[in-house]
């Protein structure tokens, strides 16, 4: 499975096209700004878009939705506590499938009530659930710092240490990294009492 990481809009996005080297198919993450990069990407690698997939339901990683649908002919595939349209709900535990490659589903409420992350072949993409160095706020309709801290230490903090991290934003100091690299460096992922982090995060 190969990720292209491209960095789009004035808010400091990442969207991704990740695709299976095998055959060519492929999903796209969050398309919000600058599709002609996307686009790019697409047809320089020969690729054949299956689905276009959300991790949460902000509009700065749905806006390219509708067009890269007309574009490619993929469904939307969101959470199912997503209300924006969409072809595909999804829940935890569930799997997308492109070419010989999948990502599972992991739910992981905090950021958004429809947040996802998607894991597979030792890569995660966390979309706003967690960045490079901090995470999604929670201050926005439908965050809960309650929820963020079991889906940061129930889910996340239970992968691999050499899980490779993917996130929606280029906000860290690099702009991917490991789990392990975040469990020794993010002030989010420092072991605290759920009470802790709530204070934490305002």
């Amino acid at each position: 499975m190969i990720i292209h990481q491209i960095p789009v809009g004035g808010m400091r996005n990442f969207c991704y096209v990740v695709a299976d080297e095998n055959t060519g198919r492929c999903i796209i993450v969050d398309p919000s700004w600058d599709l002609e990069k996307v686009d790019e990407v697409v047809t320089r690698n020969a690729l054949k878009v299956l689905h276009i997939v959300n991790t949460h339901s902000h509009f700065d990683h749905t806006i390219g939705n509708e067009a890269m649908r007309d574009k490619t002919g993929a469904g939307i595939i969101q959470h199912e506590a997503s209300h924006l349209p969409h072809d595909l709900s999804v829940g935890n535990g569930e799997i997308i499938h492109f070419g010989e490659s999948t990502l599972h589903v992991l739910h992981t409420p905090g950021h958004t009530k429809d947040s996802i992350c998607l894991v597979g072949d030792g890569k995660i993409l966390t979309g706003d659930t967690l960045f490079v160095g901090s995470c999604g706020r929670v201050d926005l309709p439908g965050g809960s710092a309650r929820e963020l801290y079991h889906s940061i230490f129930d889910v996340l903090y239970a992968l691999d240490d050499h899980t490779e991290i993917y996130s929606g934003h280029d906000y860290g100091r690099t702009p991917v990294s490991t789990i392990g690299d975040e469990k020794r460096t993010n002030v989010v992922m420092q072991k605290r009492t759920e009470e802790e982090f709530v204070r934490m995060m305002g």
